[in-house]
């Protein structure tokens, strides 16, 4: 019986495949070619007019709709702003038959129908897609008249430390991608560069698959600009600048805070052309308070060096950028672009310490007490020059070929002083010492990538990727107007990275998946001449290495889904880090890297869920796992003089590997509506981490000292963002930043916070915009936007610096635009050189 069930049901199966028909096709923008997700397919009977079924887009805009039985039909595919277009003489007929109708293009509608009907509809705060998190920037009124890292800093995975430092669920290590070009820049330093009015979306890749680049191990943020889509003019205009600091922390010069950018934009039949500039000033006052000692047991003494005074940065950034699109054709696109630009950031510390001694260890004997004043202004400048030339071809079998490439120049520098004089008799001079650095950077970038649909069930994607990189630096150390020649050298990094990809991906019934290899060679060469002794030292690392990837959602229902995904991705190393000559980075630090740094090589694993549930509120929760080998942390040791004696008012700083690391945690999100009115957002990000391994370091006396690394933390993070609109045109936003107590290889980091509110009003038909931020309010009650890091090695030292940054910071922004057309600028960015900045 259980037999002639089974042959029933499988003969019933082929039945209905054999009998109905499968109709497939794509949707994009009429205009750009631009795939639209979530456009409506809808199949009626021309009979009586019924809906039969009906489908939504996929990513990439396709749709298949099965089980189409033999008949006359009509389809009206539809999408929230656009003409509904109506695809007449369906006829299936025959059985198994198959009906491609191509590519279905949709025209936004005309200006006159929306005057006559305007749908007001609020977008989520953020939407998830199978390897990626979409948040609308738009939510974000505290960003206005910022840069791109006021936006991200609002990401529930993402945290900014009192330093300046962006981690994604921990790690510093990520890839930022403007409009899904690569970049190669340090990401503090490319989102700083890019103003917050120019972004649409920001897209958080957690796990990206394999046609992406292997760099960054905690993923990659990929920032979409914004777009129009019909033919015009758009010009607009920000202004922003800051009010007097309510606290001066006894600084000698006030902070500056004022910028405006524009941009235009012309569009025109075939032609897309953007020119944008920006000037910005953005000043921090602050100030740092420090303690260290530290142990010589050969000497039987104990060094005492607290410190206290001004720490503050003075940034200005400048730049001008252009952008030429011609599309002759539905088939042929071509792009050219230029970006130029300066950045200037000084970092002023102005401290008074006092030194002293013990003597034992352990006693209260004071062998001397010395206080003078340090000051330590260290520069830091980059002149930034690039282009690029991008082409792209669309087949008649739906099939496209890209290709891209990009050169940059870029020349970093910036010299450090260091003055140790008297105090309160700065005309003492104890020791005056000087080193700068002149290090120009080439790089180039070459892809080439083809996407085509051989099967029904996905698209294959596959690529070539190549890059080059040559840095080299002349780094000169002065004592009292003399060369030293052992802290000065000559370096050199080349780097050439071959990669190939081929990935699949696709969606049947409730199923999205993904999944693709990445075979990457890498070679890089490291070289560096101490001037001392005039002798090269040659460190060449090769690798090739495959970094595979899947992903896989199923939709549950129509408002649940669940995915997974794997990932194995590589945090390269930048010149800065292998860089292993010393600069004088406070009195009392020297800061240098690792010659002989490996790569950092991550596996990650993630589990997620979304729900959307009534009334616009929605919840997502991901798992994720990750492993990280070689991990690089920037951790203290003791300094020593060529003789192997311990210099007992200094430690060194260096960038190493220290073992490998484990995150395993869970990120939680929700948009909660109370009221119409009222929109809440927040994301909390809780992980336990650890670090295992042993720090070996070569000091160049030639000793090799071992540092034991073991360290386990629960850490957590927390980004809330409260909306209130009053009327159509006017509201308030309340925001928080949270970020706990964490741990690092040789010490802890404490918790850092800070709270924001702005008001924001829409005057002249929307036209002007006015937003007045009140940024890290504290009001003498609370310690925000102040950090204590803190470093220790058992019998040997102990260090703890409070940075005390500015709080109660007022600033008001003024946006204009000129006409109502929307804004299609797309700008290229720097690739190489800002990673090093």
């Amino acid at each position: 019986m259980k037999l002639q069930n089974a042959l029933f049901f499988i003969a019933l199966i082929f039945s209905i495949f054999s009998i109905n028909a499968q109709i497939k096709g794509k949707v994009v923008d009429a205009l750009d070619n631009y795939p639209l997700e979530y456009a409506s397919v809808a199949i009626y009977k021309v009979a009586d007019k019924k809906l039969v079924t009906g489908v939504v887009t996929n990513l990439e805009g396709f749709f298949i709709i099965d089980a189409i039985r033999p008949g006359n039909y009509y389809i009206e595919v539809t999408f929230l702003g656009y003409e509904t277009k109506v695809i007449k003489n369906i006829h299936p007929k025959s059985k198994g038959a198959l009906i491609n109708l191509d590519t279905i293009k949709l025209v936004l509608g005309s200006a006159n129908q929306l005057n006559e009907v305007v749908l007001r509809a609020e977008k989520q705060t953020v939407s998830h897609k199978i390897d990626r998190q979409v948040f609308d920037t738009q939510k974000y009124q505290t960003t206005v008249g910022g840069n791109a890292v006021d936006v991200v800093r609002n990401l529930p995975s993402v945290t900014i430390n009192g330093l300046g430092e962006i981690s994604v669920r921990g790690s510093k290590g990520f890839t930022v991608l403007i409009n899904e070009k690569p970049t190669q820049g340090d990401a503090s330093t490319i989102l700083a560069q890019l103003p917050a009015n120019a972004i649409e979306k920001i897209e958080l890749i957690t796990a990206p698959s394999a046609k992406y680049d292997t760099e960054g191990k905690g993923g990659i943020l990929n920032i979409i600009t914004k777009k129009g889509a019909i033919d015009g003019t758009f010009a607009q205009i920000n202004l922003r600048g800051g009010f007097p600091s309510i606290e001066d922390y006894d600084t000698q010069v006030a902070a500056k805070r004022f910028g405006v950018d524009a941009t235009i934009n012309k569009r025109s039949g075939k032609w897309n052309l953007s020119f944008g500039a920006s000037y910005q000033r953005n000043d921090k006052t602050g100030r740092r308070e420090g303690d260290m000692f530290i142990i010589n047991t050969p000497e039987n003494t104990t060094t005492f060096l607290p410190s206290n005074g001004e720490r503050s940065f003075d940034e200005i950034t400048y730049n001008g950028r252009f952008n030429v699109d011609f599309t002759p054709d539905d088939k042929n696109n071509f792009s050219i672009g230029f970006f130029a630009g300066k950045r200037t950031k000084d970092r002023l510390a102005d401290i008074v310490y006092n030194n002293y001694a013990v003597s034992p260890i352990n006693s209260n004997n004071r062998l001397y007490k010395l206080t003078y004043f340090n000051h330590n202004l260290r520069t830091r400048k980059g002149d930034f020059a690039l282009g690029s030339f991008d082409y792209s071809h669309k087949f008649n079998n739906d099939s496209k070929l890209s290709t891209s490439i990009l050169y940059e120049y870029t020349f970093l520098g910036g010299p450090t002083e260091n003055d140790n004089l008297g105090f309160p008799d700065n005309a003492i001079v104890y020791q005056r010492e000087f080193n700068t650095n002149d290090n120009p950077l080439h790089g180039n970038r070459f892809n080439l990538d083809y996407q085509w649909k051989p099967f029904s069930f996905g698209i294959l994607e596959t690529g070539y990727q190549f890059r080059n990189l040559e840095h080299t630096g002349k780094f000169v150390y002065e004592r009292n107007g003399n060369l030293v020649p052992e802290f000065s050298s000559d370096v050199s990094l080349k780097r050439v990275i071959h990669s190939g990809y081929a990935q699949l991906s696709g969606a049947k019934n409730k199923w999205d998946y993904n999944a693709g290899v990445r075979l990457e060679s890498m070679d890089r060469e490291y070289k560096e001449t101490l001037r001392s002794d005039g002798i090269e030292n040659v460190y060449n690392l090769d690798f090739v290495k495959l970094f595979p990837s899947a992903s896989l959602q199923y939709k549950i229902d129509d408002k649940t889904n669940i995915k997974t995904a794997y990932s194995k991705r590589v945090e390269r190393t930048t010149t800065f880090k292998m860089n292993s000559f010393a600069e004088r980075e406070h009195s009392e630090v020297f800061e240098q890297g690792d010659n002989t740094l490996q790569p950092e090589f991550i596996d990650l694993v993630e589990l997620g869920i979304t729900k959307k549930l009534k009334g616009g509120n929605s919840i997502y929760a991901t798992g994720y796992f990750r492993h990280v080998k070689n991990v690089i942390n920037r951790v203290n040791t003791l300094a020593y003089q060529s003789n192997g004696a311990v210099i007992d008012s200094i430690i060194n700083r260096v960038y190493s590997n220290v073992g490998n690391s484990n995150s395993i945690g869970l990120e939680v999100g929700a948009t909660i509506k109370p009221s119409k009115n009222w929109t809440n957002f927040i994301g909390v990000n809780v992980y336990n981490y650890d670090i295992d391994g042993v720090l070996n370091f070569r000091h160049r006396d030639g000793v090799e000292r071992n540092y034991d690394i073991d360290t386990n933390a629960t850490i957590y993070s927390i980004n809330l963002n409260s909306t209130y609109n009053f009327w159509q045109n006017a509201s308030v936003q309340f925001t928080f930043n949270y970020l706990s107590d964490r741990v690092t290889a040789m010490g802890e980091d404490s918790r850092f916070y800070s709270p924001n509110l702005t008001f924001r009003k829409k005057f002249m038909e929307d036209r002007l915009t006015a937003t007045l931020q009140w940024q890290n309010i504290d009001m003498g009650i609370f310690k925000t936007n102040e950090q204590r890091i803190t470093t220790s090695s058992a019998n040997q030292f102990y260090t703890t610096t409070n940075y005390v940054y500015e709080v109660d910071m007022i600033t008001l922004n003024l946006s204009y635009t000129f006409n109502a057309v929307k804004n299609k600028s797309k700008f290229i960015d720097s690739e190489f050189g800002k990673r090093e900045f």
